[in-house]
């Protein structure tokens, strides 16, 4: 994979392109501004530098070279309800493409809704994002950040990265076996009941199953048990009370963190 910029067919999965770069901003600005140029979509950009890496909640994303920055462009992939499900399927399909990559098994856990974990530690993030575009189509942008070989000192959470874990695994290889999982957990997502399916894997995964947690929202923070994920993958937290309340979205920590 040595584009700049071109865009050819993804290999291994025929149904995306892909385009390399060197440094852009953002992988998913770029596939915005596909988007808006009228691209139909299942593109992959990635970049081996950005130079305005963000994450969830307008949080920065430290990009240095070596570490992986892709992000995927989908066109009206499904209806508009059901969108706030993918973040959990690329999840999973990244955990899968990391097992694949290192040859580990079930290495990481997952930290509701797509975060990475190992060992406790942030390996990676996932930001979607979304907008409709003027000509009524909805463009949805999955970007991925996974620490292969560094990872950021001082972040919200502890990070980590594959190479500090022992793990030699160069971002092109990963990008290449995440090509492959994305698109077959897509094809699952979009069956009928498909996503029953990536629920259940996802909490085999599960960090925090069980255990109580705490849950920063934008004005509020709520403890209780972490007790399952509903129909479309929102957080279930068992209360004091014995009443059960749905998280719709939040940052996650152990309770005392």
């Amino acid at each position: 994979m040595t584009s700049q910029g071109t865009e050819k067919l993804a290999p291994g999965a025929p149904d995306f392109r892909f385009e390399e770069h060197d440094t852009v901003g953002s992988t998913n600005s770029l596939c915005f501004d596909r988007a808006q140029a009228g691209h139909p979509g299942n593109l992959w950009i990635r970049a081996k530098v950005q130079s305005e890496g963000r994450g969830r909640r307008g949080r920065d994303w430290s990009s240095p070279p070596g570490n992986l920055f892709a992000s995927l462009l989908l066109i009206d992939p499904q209806p508009a309800d059901r969108i706030g499900e993918l973040p959990l399927a690329a999840a999973v399909a990244l955990a899968e493409a990391v097992d694949q990559s290192t040859g580990a098994l079930q290495l990481v856990e997952l930290k509701w809704p797509n975060d990475l974990l190992v060992n406790g530690a942030k390996l990676s993030g996932i930001l979607l994002e979304a907008e409709t575009l003027e000509d009524g189509r909805q463009a949805v942008v999955i970007g991925f950040g996974v620490n292969c070989v560094s990872h950021p000192p001082l972040t919200l959470y502890q990070a980590t990265d594959l190479r500090s874990l022992g793990y030699q695994v160069l971002a092109e290889r990963l990008f290449e076996a995440l090509l492959l999982t994305m698109s077959g957990f897509l094809d699952q997502w979009k069956q009928p009941g498909g996503f029953e399916t990536i629920r259940r894997l996802w909490l085999k995964r599960a960090a925090h199953l069980g255990k109580e947690i705490s849950v920063r929202t934008a004005g509020d923070e709520i403890t209780g048990i972490f007790a399952d994920l509903d129909a479309r993958g929102h957080l279930v937290l068992k209360q004091d009370d014995g009443r059960q309340r749905t998280i719709y979205a939040g940052d996650v920590f152990l309770s005392g963190e």
